[in-house]
């Protein structure tokens, strides 16, 4: 049987794409009517192709390099092939939200001119947009942070060291989108658009409770239902007294006191919405900077008639590029003169400009950005001794880094108003991006705190000032000297970001979550100073960023690209399916059998399936996953009328399985039921796929796969550690996939350690900490454990085998008691690894063996 058309079809994909580029210049895109030549040379412009898959009835894309074969009544012959381009593409592959290609204006700063430096960003890293991400100061020693989870947590300094402490919304409130502070009053933003209030109960303990908006209607503008004033974002003023927000509807909405709260319903400008404010009252007291979602800029000013006034370009103006983007700008006075006051924004180009208010006219100023890079964010920082000489903004790019732009201080000396550069770059943290289109926070003086794109935050901070292990400095007098650079520090985040950040604990030590005290002096508590001092600074470079790698890289081409045949068979035979009542078992001839205990009685029970089944590869809520002999993964699940399959691989976007995660939960602890809850499994062609199970929504997605290998299998998903997923590439590397970042780190690994392809087990004794263990075997048959804790952090400890001749075989586990492991010899026996004390020991408990009688 021929197979020549997906090969059509892809011919018909690629011409689609030359077209696209072709026509990229242009706002809008349509397929041009197309006339078959014959003598048209293939020129390839992109590194995306997709073919049709007629078993899910969809379309799939490829890697590259990828083979066009052509099979005739079984013989296949290869007809072309598309190669991976070595130069780099124009739109990131990874990226939805794409940035508009730079245009080379005529305000753009080249190298080798006066006030602007070149510095080089590669276009294909543009980072997607993070949501739910916040960052807000409540005092000196607190900092109040919404993570891309949806959780709430502080970072409170409680005079020995930093500790986190939880204020997650309630479950049926959703993720929270942002935390504010108004006359003393913690209030939180649900994505939703609910508002919640923090109440402290009797026992002084924080409760959150409904906060809703009740509009004065004497001051309504525009009749409007209650019940329609969702909460979109919202701005605090200088003062901390007044909150304004826009609604998802795109009106203003101002909060006036708490006690009792009083609303504001300001309305829309004609024609247009409130997208975001720009400025709450900070630029002139009692008016309103809003933008709206098409990218104009509006000024409301209550006491002005009309009360609503749009900023407008002037004709002639020497930039096309005038639509603003939806977000909180930077205010700042006397930059252009003793009485001057200035607004400055992005624009949706990437463009940094400033609306300048002097001598009551209002002019628009544009500084552009350095060439190649997109601003995606402002940082509002104190200026106040700060610099005698300049003022400083600092921006983030969309590709994850700070730019700093240096301004001077107007003196009225034109020779005083020149500096030597204008832009400074401080890049990013190392193996980390900065979050696109998130602010960051001043702390204090020479102290900037930015959310990072994977989740953790990070620290720029002037030598000596700053950093995990650097609490607040109460007294500070910087005069920053023009040589004195900055540098990053990581600051670690919780465990709903898939994080190692510890909770803080009411117990008496370093850790309370109120007053800190420190260890006494003992020669163990010395060492565990030194190793809390060692894990600010060291314990983060176990994570590495991911690139991408050239086809020319030489581990590519010394994987195993093609994984044994019978891989589900031989790791995924049996399932536990209801501890100490049921689990399945999967024969060699494919049959699917349950061994179920009812009444006391132990029966087996046969489950019939048209084709032969190969593994059980999951379990959830009552719901066994399997995977049959064409790699279709089926649900086999009890319903009112009895049991029933469901093939999930007829779904959307389904692909082949070849594995998943080895364990579904640690034995003698229950299951926690979520609206988030997946499955993971990995693809024949060594991708992570993510399988959405709760509320039984059913849907797939690719999470890709590290992009120097392929997955092998899967160690652990969110035992160890929650939203994190823990597989094994085909290079024997170990590799993490960050759920809520959608993020792939590889951990730091020995070149001299390779690990086995096989899938491995977590320990982590208590679900109140997050020490814990790995446990994987090597390529030469050996236990390997990572090992973590939150005094050393991260840390490879080899077991080696039960002796010289005996290596293992099969995969680890299951672990019992967080002190326990279980694993197979070559020699047959079972051997019991356990920790005796705080010694590992290896004991041999042979195999089962029962003696044959004559009949």
């Amino acid at each position: 049987m021929s197979i020549c058309h997906p090969i059509l079809f892809i011919i018909w994909v690629l011409s689609l794409l030359i077209s696209f580029v072709l026509s990229s210049s242009s706002s809008s895109w349509c397929p041009p009517h197309f006339s078959l030549q014959t003598d048209r040379q293939f020129e390839q412009k992109s590194d995306r192709f997709w073919e049709f898959e007629e078993q899910s009835n969809s379309w799939v894309e490829v890697e590259l390099p990828y083979d066009l074969v052509s099979c005739v009544d079984g013989n296949c012959t290869t007809v072309g092939s598309i190669a991976q381009m070595s130069k780099k593409t124009k739109d990131h592959r990874n990226r939805e939200d794409s940035v508009p290609e730079q245009s080379s204006s005529s305000f753009r700063k080249k190298d080798g001119g006066k006030g602007g430096v070149k510095v080089k960003e590669n276009s294909d890293m543009v980072l997607p947009l993070r949501k739910r991400i916040s960052l807000i100061k409540m005092s000196e020693a607190s900092i109040w942070v919404t993570g891309a989870s949806g959780s709430v947590y502080e970072r409170f300094w409680n005079g020995v060291q930093w500790v986190i402490a939880p204020h997650d919304l309630p479950v049926l409130a959703g993720p929270a989108n942002s935390v504010f502070m108004v006359n003393q009053t913690i209030l939180a933003l649900s994505e939703a658009g609910n508002l919640y209030q923090m109440h402290l109960t009797e026992n002084s303990q924080p409760v959150w409770v409904d906060f809703l908006p009740t509009v004065d209607h004497s001051t309504k503008q525009e009749p409007e239902q209650n019940s329609t004033f969702q909460l979109k974002s919202g701005v605090i003023s200088d003062d901390w007294e007044r909150l304004y927000f826009c609604t998802k509807n795109g009106s203003l909405l101002e909060l006036v006191g708490i006690e009792p709260p009083r609303w504001v319903n300001h309305g829309r400008p004609p024609g247009a919405n409130v997208a975001a404010i720009a400025d709450a009252a900070s630029v002139r007291p009692e008016v309103i900077f809003t933008l709206s979602s098409i990218g104009d800029l509006y000024e409301y000013d209550r006491s002005s008639k009309p009360s609503w006034k749009k900023h407008i370009w002037r004709e002639g103006t020497t930039t096309e590029d005038t639509s603003l983007i939806p977000s909180k700008g930077c205010a700042l006075h006397g930059f252009g003169g003793s009485h001057s006051v200035s607004l400055f924004l992005l624009t949706k180009g990437g463009n940094l400009v400033e609306r300048r208010l002097h001598q009551r006219k209002w002019k628009w100023i544009v500084h552009g950005s350095p060439e190649n890079h997109h601003l995606s964010s402002i940082t509002s920082v104190s200026q106040d001794e700060f610099n005698e000489k300049t003022s400083s903004l600092f921006l983030t790019t969309a590709s994850g880094s700070v730019l700093e732009y240096r301004v001077p201080k107007y003196s009225g000396s034109a020779q005083d108003n020149q500096i030597e550069e204008n832009w400074v770059s401080h890049t990013h943290p190392p193996h980390a991006k900065l979050a696109r289109g998130i602010s960051g926070m001043q702390f204090q003086v020479g102290r900037i705190i930015f959310p990072l794109d994977d989740g953790r935050l990070a620290e720029l901070h002037l030598p000596g000032l700053g950093g995990e292990t650097a609490g607040p400095n109460y007294q500070i007098n910087v005069r920053r000297k023009a040589s004195l650079k900055y540098v990053w520090s990581i600051l670690d985040s919780p465990e709903t970001e898939g994080w190692n950040a510890e909770y803080c604990t009411e117990e008496r030590g370093p850790t309370n979550c109120i007053m800190g005290i420190k260890d006494e002096p003992s020669d163990e508590n010395v060492a565990r100073s030194m190793s809390r001092g060692r894990k600010g600074s060291k314990e983060q470079q176990n994570y590495l960023s991911l690139g991408s790698i050239s086809s020319s890289d030489p581990r590519l081409h010394t994987e195993l690209y093609n994984m044994p045949a019978n891989w589900i068979n031989m790791n995924f035979r049996l399932r536990v399916m209801q501890g100490g009542r049921s689990f399945f078992l999967i024969t060699d001839s494919g049959l699917t059998f349950e061994y179920l205990n009812t009444e006391n009685v132990w029966i087996w029970l046969r489950h019939e399936h048209t084709t032969a089944m190969k593994g059980a590869v999951g379990y959830y809520n009552g719901s066994l996953f399997l995977v049959d002999e064409h790699g279709s993964l089926l649900i086999r699940e009890r319903s009112s009328d009895g049991l029933a399959w469901i093939n999930c691989t007829a779904m959307k976007k389904a692909r082949p399985i070849l594995g998943g995660p080895p364990w579904d939960k640690l034995p003698g602890k229950g299951l926690r039921v979520t609206a988030e809850d997946a499955l993971f499994f990995v693809s024949k062609t060594g991708r992570l796929l993510q399988f959405t199970v709760a509320l039984r929504k059913f849907k797939w997605k690719d999470c890709r796969n590290p992009p120097n290998t392929k997955v092998a299998g899967i160690v652990d998903q969110e035992i160890f550690r929650e939203n994190i997923v823990f597989v094994i590439g085909r290079n024997g590397r170990l590799y993490q996939y960050n759920k809520v970042s959608e993020i792939w780190h590889e951990h730091r690994q020995s070149q001299h350690l390779v690990l086995s392809r096989l899938p491995g087990t977590a320990m982590r004794p208590s679900s109140l900490s997050l020490t814990g263990s790995l446990f994987m075997l090597s390529e030469d048959g050996g236990l390997v454990e990572y090992h973590w804790n939150g005094l050393d952090g991260w840390n490879w400890v080899e077991h080696g085998t039960p002796h010289r001749s005996v290596t293992l075989v099969g995969s680890p586990g299951p672990c019992f008691q967080g002190n326990q492991l279980f694993l197979i010899g070559s020699d047959g026996n079972v051997y019991l690894r356990y920790l005796d004390q705080t010694t590992w020991k290896w004991k041999n408990c042979g195999f089962p063996y029962m003696e044959s009688t004559a009949g």
